[in-house]
């Protein structure tokens, strides 16, 4: 059950609000309602989030720590707005993240500057030109007030099926087929947009353009079966993107990303990355560090979250898996070296969660900034993808030919 403080005064205008809210709702497998506007108010007492929708919808509100975020959870909706600007704070509020969240699902997550509680949250009627209009008003508050109000709904973990049980972890070994299995994971997707560029890309959608073509080009070889870990804009958590690869006892593992950087719009070009719990450099240091928040930021619960890796890591099977990762990353740099520019010390090592999975050669691919314009145009060029999943697919087809011969025959059972 959500807990707001409320005071006397707007008992009586909250008590329609509160059994909305305080009520669990059935999510529709199909968006029955649009998103159409999102406004932001700021007021001396208070600041106040709108979402314009066509249709009315249930919703439930909850407040988290650490940081400071409030969360709206909806049934499955469409969303029309302009790219980008959800960047745009004012208030108490910084910025605010939204997209589909599981299938059925959709999120709002709010950045907030400090601890708040909500005073207001209900659906008004339309009225002229406007829809329905879902307000929350947020006021600030103090540390103790907040952590009383804050945490997880009850019900936030009702009904989420339960990971599927990893595979026994142990010598490389795959079971006996014609075609390799590659898994290309197009990173963030749903609420989590990634990275936003000048020209309002989102890392989000250009991965996973990009992740489809190199399908559909490693498949066109008959070589390779290749699984996508989400086909459209959905968010995936970073275990389930592991997990998927795991259930496949997939022979490679590729994820594809767009970094920006705010204040370095002249870098561009790609690189790759493997796992080491060392990172190379304080760039790639602090890349790990923003993608493992992926999680955090899309507002899961992660009080039961697990990492068996530091065990797994001293595993032979984790350290033939690494030296694997490292010969592909290195046959993989210089096929991109023919199609996109490279940044300096193009191979680099850092803890990325998503890199983790113990009897699975991966690496994470930076195609390109996308704070840069050059990197931001050739992301969205059609035939850029084509030239870099020819490149992908070159290096792909190299590093199993050039596999020992004991070894290939280890990976095929």
């Amino acid at each position: 059950m959500i807990r707001f403080v409320i005071n006397a005064f707007l008992f009586a205008a909250l008590a329609t609000a509160l059994l909305v809210i305080g009520q669990p709702h059935q999510l529709s497998a199909k968006p029955t309602s649009k998103v159409v506007d999102v406004r932001l108010g700021a007021h001396s007492d208070a600041t106040r989030f709108v979402i314009e929708l066509t249709q009315s919808v249930d919703f439930t509100v909850f407040l988290l720590p650490d940081p400071y975020r409030v969360v709206i959870d909806l049934p499955e909706v469409a969303w029309d707005l302009e790219p980008g600007q959800e960047l745009l704070g004012r208030g108490q509020i910084s910025g605010y993240r939204y997209g589909l969240f599981r299938p059925g699902n959709s999120r709002i997550v709010l950045d907030m500057e400090g601890p708040v509680q909500v005073e207001r949250a209900h659906v008004l009627q339309p009225e002229g030109s406007k829809g329905y209009r879902l307000v929350v008003d947020l006021a600030p508050t103090d540390l103790e007030t907040f952590a009383k109000i804050a945490g997880w709904p009850e019900r936030q973990t009702a009904g989420i099926a339960q990971p599927t049980p990893k595979p026994q972890i142990g010598a490389l070994q795959r079971p006996a087929r014609k075609k390799k299995v590659i898994v290309i994971d197009p990173g963030h997707g749903g609420i989590d947009s990634g990275a936003i560029g000048k020209k309002g890309t989102y890392e989000k959608a250009v991965v996973l353009a990009t992740a489809k073509k190199l399908k559909e080009t490693l498949e066109n070889t008959g070589r390779y079966e290749a699984i996508l870990t989400r086909d459209r804009d959905i968010f995936l958590e970073l275990r389930e993107r592991v997990d998927v690869a795991r259930r496949a006892q997939a022979d490679l593992f590729i994820s594809l990303h767009a970094d920006s950087l705010s204040n370095r719009s002249s870098l561009r070009g790609a690189s790759v990355y493997t796992l080491s719990e060392t990172a190379s450099d304080k760039e790639a240091a602090a890349l790990a560090r923003k993608e493992n928040r992926a999680d955090l930021i899309a507002g899961v619960d992660l009080r039961n979250e697990t990492d068996d890796v530091t065990s797994i890591l001293i595993d032979l099977a984790q350290r033939e898996t690494m030296n694997h990762s490292v010969t592909f990353a290195r046959t993989l740099t210089p096929q991109l070296g023919r199609v996109t520019r490279l940044i300096k010390n193009t191979h680099r090592f850092a803890g990325f969660r998503v890199l983790k999975a113990p009897d699975v050669p991966s690496v994470l691919v930076e195609l390109g900034y996308l704070s840069n314009s050059h990197d931001e145009q050739n992301l969205g060029s059609r035939k850029w993808r084509e030239q870099l999943s020819k490149a992908i697919t070159d290096a792909i087809d190299t590093f199993f030919e050039n596999l020992p011969a004991e070894k290939r025959a280890a990976r095929a059972g």
